[in-house]
C-alpha cells in the first residue's frame, strides 16, 4: 500500500528509524569468527579435561546398536494364534485361537523365534528378518518428529484463528479468545497432558498419540495466538485506512494487506515457539509414548551408560531444532527478497 509504516517498533524486528550498525571489514569479521572458534575450542577442552577427572567409564561403543541395528527386524504376531513352522524353517502359519478367523502365513522369517505348535499372543516376537533396522533411539526420534510436525501444523492453524479473534471487533469473539489464551498459558503443559489423556481422551477414546498431539497443539496454539495478535497490532493503522479507501472490506484488508506484512514480523518469534514445541514434546513420555526421551530412558536402563545416552539424545534434539531454525531463516530471506 502507499501509506508507509511509521510505527517505531515491530514484533521480532528492528525499530523503523534505527540506525545500521558499524560496517565490519571482511578481514576483521573473519578475525572475530576465529576468536569465537577459539573460545568454543577452549570450552570443549575444559569439558574434556573435566570428564577425565570424573570417576566414570565411558562406553560409547554401546550406543550405535541403539541407533541402527544390524540384528534384523522383529516380526510381531498379528493376533493370538498357534504357530506351525514350515518345512523350510522360514515360513510360519498362524492359526487363530478359538477359531477367531482365517489362518495367516508369514514368509521369510530368517531367524524364527518360536517352535512348531507354540502358542503366541498378539505383539509377541515370531522371529527376525535379516537386515538393517532402526534402533530405539532412531524410532524415538521419528516419533518425536511426527508428533512435533503434526502439533506444529494444528497449533499454527489454531493460533491464527484465535489471534484473529483477539483483534476482532466482536466482543464475544475477543472475550472467548482471551479466555482460551489466559487459561492455557496459566496452566502447566504437564497438567494439560494428564487432563487430555486421562479425562478427555477417555471420554473421546483417544489414543496416546492423538492425546499428545492435541495437548501440544492446544498449548502451543495459545502462544502462537499472542504472537499473531502482536504482529497484527504492530502494523500501522494507516495501512488499514488506505485499504478501506480503496474499497477493500475488512476481511480483504486483513488477508491482502495486514497479514502479509505481519507474517514477516512474526516469523522470528514463531520460530522460537516452534523450537519450544519440539523440546516440550519430550513430556509426552509420561503418557506411555516411546518418544526420544522415553527411548533414552529405556536405553539407559539397558546399557547403564547415562552420560553417553543423554548426550546423544541432546544432540538429536539439537539436530531437530537446528534444522527448524535454518528453515525459518531461509524463509525469512525469501520473504525479504519480495519486499
Amino acid at each position: 500500500m502507499a501509506t508507509p509504516n511509521t510505527q517505531g517498533a515491530s514484533v521480532g524486528g528492528k525499530a523503523a528509524g534505527s540506525r545500521p550498525g558499524p560496517v565490519v571489514s571482511p578481514a576483521r569479521r573473519w578475525l572475530w569468527h576465529g576468536v569465537a572458534v577459539l573460545i568454543l575450542a577452549a570450552l570443549g577442552a575444559g569439558l574434556y579435561a573435566a570428564s577425565k577427572r570424573v570417576d566414570y567409564t565411558w562406553r560409547w561403543q554401546r550406543l550405535p546398536q541403539y541407533l541402527v541395528s544390524a540384528g534384523g527386524e522383529d516380526v510381531p504376531a498379528p493376533f493370538d494364534a498357534t504357530v506351525a513352522v514350515g518345512a523350510d524353517g522360514k515360513t510360519l502359519t498362524l492359526t487363530p485361537l478359538l477359531g477367531g478367523g482365517p489362518a495367516a502365513t508369514i514368509r521369510s522369517v530368517d531367524v524364527p523365534g518360536v517352535s512348531d505348535g507354540e502358542v503366541v499372543f498378539r505383539g509377541n516376537s515370531l522371529g527376525k528378518k535379516k537386515g538393517i533396522s532402526a534402533g530405539p533411539l532412531a524410532l524415538g526420534l521419528l516419533l518425536t518428529l511426527e508428533i512435533s510436525a503434526l502439533s506444529l501444523v494444528f497449533a499454527l492453524v489454531l493460533g491464527l484463528v484465535v489471534g484473529l479473534g483477539r483483534v476482532a471487533r466482536n466482543p464475544a469473539l475477543a472475550d472467548l479468545a482471551a479466555f482460551y489464551v489466559e487459561l492455557i498459558r496459566g496452566t502447566p503443559l504437564l497438567v494439560q497432558l494428564y487432563i487430555v489423556y486421562y479425562f478427555i481422551g477417555d471420554l473421546l477414546h483417544l489414543s496416546a498419540f492423538a492425546a499428545g498431539v492435541a495437548a501440544l497443539s492446544v498449548f502451543t496454539g495459545a502462544y502462537v495466538a499472542e504472537i499473531v495478535r502482536a504482529g497484527i497490532q504492530s502494523i500501522h493503522k494507516g495501512q488499514t485506512e488506505a485499504a478501506q479507501s480503496l474499497g477493500l472490506s475488512g476481511a480483504q484488508t486483513m488477508r491482502y494487506v495486514i497479514l502479509p506484512q505481519a507474517t514477516r514480523r512474526i516469523l522470528p518469534p514463531l520460530a522460537g515457539q516452534f523450537i519450544n514445541l519440539i523440546k516440550d514434546s519430550s513430556l509426552v513420555s509420561v503418557i506411555a509414548l516411546m518418544d526420544l526421551t522415553k527411548a533414552g530412558r529405556e536405553v539407559v536402563s539397558s546399557t547403564f551408560s547415562p552420560f553417553e545416552v543423554w548426550f546423544t539424545v541432546a544432540i538429536m534434539y539439537l539436530l531437530l531444532t537446528g534444522s527448524l531454525s535454518w528453515a525459518v531463516r531461509r524463509l525469512e530471506k525469501r520473504l525479504q527478497k519480495h519486499d
